[in-house]
């Protein structure tokens, strides 16, 4: 199961489960779209991965099954994945 990470790991904007602007990985790693278009260009700087949409969870089910509420936060990691130097 997905664990909907709550924010996005170049610039720390928050992502709600419900977020249609949240991108992931095959590993979850969690971007917001604007960081994973512009900065990223669709590649996740961990693991090289494609950024696709994540998929929301049915409200109903966050009930059973809530988002993760544990932050990652790695912008220089980002930074060095778009060839920016740090």
């Amino acid at each position: 199961m997905l664990q909907l990470r709550p924010n996005c790991e170049c610039c720390d904007a928050d992502l709600p489960p419900e977020s249609a602007e949240a991108r992931i990985c095959s590993f979850e790693c969690t971007f917001c779209a604007r960081c994973a278009d512009t900065i990223l260009r669709g590649k996740c700087p961990n693991c090289g991965g494609e950024l696709v949409p994540r998929p929301r969870r049915p409200a109903g089910k966050l009930a059973t099954h809530p988002a993760s509420t544990e932050r990652v936060h790695k912008p220089a990691g980002c930074k060095r994945a778009a060839g920016v130097p740090t």
